[in-house]
């Protein structure tokens, strides 16, 4: 029973927040190609990492599979936003296969990159998590014992290269700009000569987020974040309002909120990882006002407004 007289919550809504243009993307192009061949539509590991997005999609007709070898011969498939290694679509092609690729073009300008720093005689040292599909997907770019994974701080101590005068750094896309920061700050102090990317691999999207949460934590007694447990970048937004001296709470939908975590909170500061939709935020704020008395306030850092296009062979069918 909800009490009469409902305790007062301040919400403060950070902004941008949910759904980036490279998510966005990925999910027309599923759209798109179930509208252009019909379903189903096989999808390469999930779209985003998103189990309300995921189901959505597959209501519409598309089957989510972890491996070529579970598509059946004659239907399309699609690549995730994460990026795969180039072994993946060279089997496709090999099969006869009808493939679209939702690769982020952000992930992708890192591909290029590693391809031509390894044709430079570069080894690259790469700063992300390992069995993610992105750090898969970038390591399967090049040859192998071409790249070098590295993870932590510690890790960039010990790392001992066969020629330190031949090294280059990029990164995850989807990374915390701190951690990141204090990993690539080590690898410089110890190798000097190592060649940076030509502008920053952390996404916009990721970078806007953390510094949206960054600009609300201070005023919130707690913060909750909206995202999959897998979403590298909805991890990092809890990991970044605890930096801040602010407890903070993962949740997929607003039916997993544990309301003890509320007790004695007055101010929530709430925001979602680039793959969860603007939806998931209103029922969490409807949720909270079953029980609460609440009052919203959207603060906002940046004005996102990238769009990136869709593959060609997609274009006809969005304009329709």
């Amino acid at each position: 029973m909800v009490p009469a007289s409902k305790p007062r919550l301040d919400l403060i809504i950070a902004a941008p927040r949910g759904f980036c243009a490279g998510v966005d993307r990925a999910i027309q192009i599923v759209e798109l190609t179930i509208e252009k061949y019909g379903a189903p539509v096989y999808v390469r590991h999930e779209i985003v990492h998103n189990r309300f997005v995921v189901d959505m999609l597959r209501g519409k007709g598309a089957v989510f599979v972890e491996e070529l070898d579970e598509v059946p011969e004659g239907v399309p498939v699609v690549f995730s936003a994460h990026g795969v290694p180039k072994a993946v679509p060279d089997k496709a092609t090999e099969r006869g296969m009808i493939f679209l690729d939702a690769t982020c073009p952000l992930v992708s300008r890192v591909h290029r990159q590693a391809e031509r720093l390894v044709e430079a005689g570069r080894h690259i040292v790469f700063i992300g998590h390992a069995g993610h599909p992105e750090v898969i997907g970038t390591f399967g770019q090049v040859p192998e014992g071409s790249m070098s994974l590295i993870e932590t701080v510690a890790d960039a101590e010990a790392y001992a290269p066969a020629d330190p005068d031949s090294l280059a750094f990029l990164t995850q896309t989807t990374l915390s700009m701190d951690d990141t920061a204090a990993v690539v700050a080590t690898l410089q102090r110890r190798f000097p000569s190592m060649l940076s990317p030509r502008g920053e691999d952390i996404c916009y999207a990721t970078s806007n987020r953390q510094t949206a949460v960054k600009a609300i934590a201070h005023a919130c007694d707690a913060v909750l974040v909206i995202g999959a447990p897998n979403s590298s970048n909805s991890v990092r937004l809890v990991e970044v309002a605890e930096r801040e001296g602010t407890p903070a709470r993962l949740i997929e939908r607003a039916a997993d909120l544990d309301f003890g975590f509320l007790d004695g909170v007055k101010t929530l500061g709430i925001t979602a990882g680039a793959s969860a939709p603007e939806l998931l935020v209103r029922e969490l704020v409807d949720l909270l006002g079953q029980h609460y008395a609440v009052s919203e306030q959207e603060v906002e850092t940046k004005r996102e407004t990238i769009i990136f296009k869709l593959p060609r062979e997609l274009d006809a069918a969005a304009a329709a």
